[in-house]
């Protein structure tokens, strides 16, 4: 009975490591596509700046009155597409993160209703192909929180990010950077090492 036990939560466990190689590879990508977007939000945040301080009068282009006003608008949708896109991108972060974390929460569940036969022994217990039970949770743990994390902070910034606000434009590409973490990308990628032996068994 124990053993069927173990073994079970074994096949949870490996499962979610499937989870956060898949996670980790295409959260990345994602990450990728929308480096160009960030970018191109700051380039129109100093176009915007600039048509601010440009006076129109006093060039040959004061003979068209409305140019200021249809440049910025011009200005304006094309910041809305960029947020639209960037919307959509962090939508598929989240959904990732829904699917790692149903994972996780199902493993963490399993182990719950089995503490019983998953006692303090068991759980950190280790072999030359598997670590510890508790230390596995503990790694799974840290990923998820990991990635909650780095979902939040991307979806506040262009929750907060308004179009009026040039200084925020022009500076978002250096707050979305700042959110990424090497630290906790080589804790995933310590992580996965640590249990491809055990994934593959």
């Amino acid at each position: 009975m124990a053993q069927t036990v173990i073994s079970l939560c074994h096949q949870h466990l490996k499962k979610c490591f499937q989870t956060l190689e898949m996670t980790n590879k295409a959260w990345n990508l994602v990450l990728a596509e929308c480096t160009p977007l960030i970018s191109s939000l700051g380039n129109l945040g100093e176009q915007l700046r600039a048509l601010d301080n440009v006076q129109l009068d006093l060039t040959p282009l004061h003979r068209f009155p409305d140019l200021k006003e249809r440049l910025r608008f011009k200005l304006l949708q094309a910041v809305d597409v960029v947020l639209c896109k960037l919307t959509d991108k962090v939508d598929e972060l989240q959904k990732l993160l829904k699917t790692l974390n149903n994972q996780v929460s199902t493993a963490f569940q399993f182990y719950e209703h089995n503490t019983d036969t998953l006692d303090l022994a068991t759980c950190t217990l280790r072999s030359a192909t598997s670590p510890s039970i508790a230390d596995m949770l503990e790694w799974l743990q840290d990923a998820h929180n990991y990635y909650c994390s780095q979902f939040r902070r991307r979806k506040y910034l262009l929750q907060v990010l308004r179009p009026d606000d040039l200084v925020f434009m022009e500076e978002v590409s250096k707050r979305w950077e700042s959110f990424y973490s090497a630290d906790g990308e080589e804790h995933i990628e310590d992580t996965l090492s640590r249990v491809c032996l055990f994934v593959d068994s």
